[in-house]
C-alpha cells in the first residue's frame, strides 16, 4: 500500500486526479467524474469535520467494526461495484474544479498533517484506527475511484 503522508505519492495522486476532465468517463458504476470526486471527498470530511455526521449508535457502530472495518482498512481491493454507505452517495451535480480543488487539498493536508496526526484518531465509523488504517482507508479509496475513471 502506497504511503498517503509521503511527498511522492502526494505528487502521484495529484498527478492522477489532473489527467481528469469533467467528461472523463468511468470504466464502471454510475458516478459521473464530478460526483466521483465529491464522493472520494467524504472520507476526508469525516476525518477533518466529524461533527457534521452523525455518530452510528452502539450497535450500528458494533456492525460496522466486525463487518466492514476489515474490508477497508487492509489491503484487499474493493469489488468493482461495491455497496456504498449512504454518506457517501452523490447523486445530485457537482462542479467538477470545486470538487477537484478540495480533493488535492484535502491529500495534501494529510499528507502535511503525517501519520502522527492519525495514529490513534477516532473514525466516525469505525472507532480508533492506527495511521496506518487510515493510510490504507485513504489510499486505497482514492485508488479504486481513480482507476474506476482510468487514472
Amino acid at each position: 500500500m502506497k504511503n498517503v503522508f509521503s511527498v511522492d505519492t502526494f505528487s502521484a495522486l495529484e498527478a492522477r486526479i489532473n489527467t481528469l476532465k469533467p467528461e472523463t468517463a468511468a470504466l464502471w458504476g454510475s458516478m459521473n467524474a464530478g460526483q466521483m470526486l465529491a464522493h472520494c471527498n467524504v472520507t476526508y470530511d469525516m476525518a477533518y469535520e466529524p461533527e457534521k455526521f452523525p455518530k452510528p449508535n452502539f450497535l450500528l457502530r458494533f456492525m460496522l467494526k466486525a463487518f466492514v472495518k476489515n474490508k477497508v482498512v487492509t489491503d484487499v481491493p474493493y469489488a468493482k461495484k461495491s455497496p456504498t454507505a449512504p454518506a457517501f452517495i452523490i447523486k445530485d451535480t457537482r462542479d467538477f474544479e470545486l470538487e477537484k480543488g478540495k480533493l488535492i487539498a484535502n491529500i495534501r493536508k494529510t499528507q502535511a498533517l503525517g501519520a502522527q496526526h492519525f495514529e490513534g484518531k477516532d473514525s466516525v465509523s469505525f472507532g480508533i484506527l492506527t495511521s496506518n488504517e487510515w493510510n490504507t482507508m485513504f489510499y486505497k479509496h482514492l485508488d479504486h475511484h481513480l482507476s474506476q475513471f482510468g487514472v
